[in-house]
């Protein structure tokens, strides 16, 4: 049985690979959004991240596609619903304004077709309303019972301190989460003052781009290989300097434990301080399969150590 991992004081455990359903009903169809989805429960993956925005930024599609498919996963077969948590996030389109935040939260529980939310972020800092406020606004959805915990997604370690002072002096219900950028390319994007507040106040760390688009897979070695999908774009910057580090260390480990290099990379993650769950998302089934052998690879010393060295900013000399 998979280890369960605590979100900050909530309550609720999840396993440590979490499901990113960016994917779901743009890139992966209704089908394969239910097969992945099928998969990934089989194999002991619990917790399932969506947000109000996906996939607005299709042409045709206006945000809430993947609320809409889990919704219909979940209501083919309502025994699901005790099996998973479902995240979500509010505010990348419309601010997080106290009279769009309570709108946005029907209109995902009629998408998914749930009573309550288990986990409700802030998608992204809103600086032009104030945290009193738009915390005050989720604290009630809580207090109503339309959302069990809250997160906080895309602050900056400033914002999360003062984020969390503000709910200490005004009552409201802690942020238990944190959702940030970060991986084995990218630790600059936590590993830091993000990462010491994050910790000071308790919350759990669930990173998103945790396969750095997709390159940590393998995929992408060289320029030519960046037409493979649309995301080569993104990780042509990777090619360059501790990026290729990075590969040569997970293919000696994938050599000696057999997993593949995406399940190395997440369960690297996953040992890292602070981690509740790493975000990933699947397209298939095969692509999911490699993703949750990483709830069950344990790296020894030596192994994270060579993947410490290889993905840090300066190589000693002589390595």
């Amino acid at each position: 049985m998979l280890d369960k991992r605590k979100i900050g004081d909530s309550g609720i455990e999840v396993a440590p690979l979490a499901l990113g359903g960016n994917v779901f009903g743009w890139t992966a169809d209704e089908k394969t959004s239910f097969d992945v989805l099928d998969a990934f429960v089989d194999a002991g993956g619990t917790m399932i991240d969506t947000a109000d925005v996906y996939s607005a930024w299709v042409e045709g599609h206006q945000g809430g596609e993947s609320e809409t498919v889990i919704g219909r996963w979940l209501k083919r077969d309502p025994s699901k619903r005790d099996k998973v948590v479902i995240a979500t996030k509010v505010g990348f389109m419309a601010g997080l304004a106290p009279e769009t935040i309570a709108p946005a939260c029907e209109a995902s529980l009629r998408r998914l077709g749930i009573e309550t939310i288990d986990l409700y972020y802030h998608h992204k800092d809103d600086p032009d309303v104030g945290l009193a406020d738009s915390l005050g606004a989720t604290d009630a959805l809580v207090k109503a019972g339309k959302v069990r915990a809250l997160g906080l997604s895309q602050y900056s370690a400033e914002r999360v301190e003062e984020a969390m002072q503000t709910v200490r002096e005004n009552g409201l219900t802690r942020p238990c989460a944190l959702q940030t950028w970060y991986n084995l390319v990218e630790r600059e994007k936590l590993e830091g003052p993000l990462r010491d507040v994050a910790l000071a106040n308790g919350l759990g760390i669930i990173p998103f781009y945790g396969l750095a688009n997709g390159f940590l897979t393998g995929k992408y070695r060289t320029r030519e290989d960046l037409g493979k999908s649309t995301r080569g774009g993104r990780v042509e910057g990777y090619l360059e300097g501790k990026g290729m580090r990075i590969l040569a260390a997970l293919d000696r480990l994938h050599a000696e434990t057999g997993a593949p290099l995406a399940a190395i990379a997440l369960a690297w993650t996953n040992v890292q301080p602070g981690i509740a769950a790493t975000l990933a998302s699947a397209t298939s089934v095969a692509q999911l399969d490699e993703l949750t052998e990483a709830m069950n690879l344990t790296l020894n010393a030596e192994q994270l150590a060579l993947l410490d060295e290889a993905s840090a900013e300066t190589v000693p000399a002589g390595a």
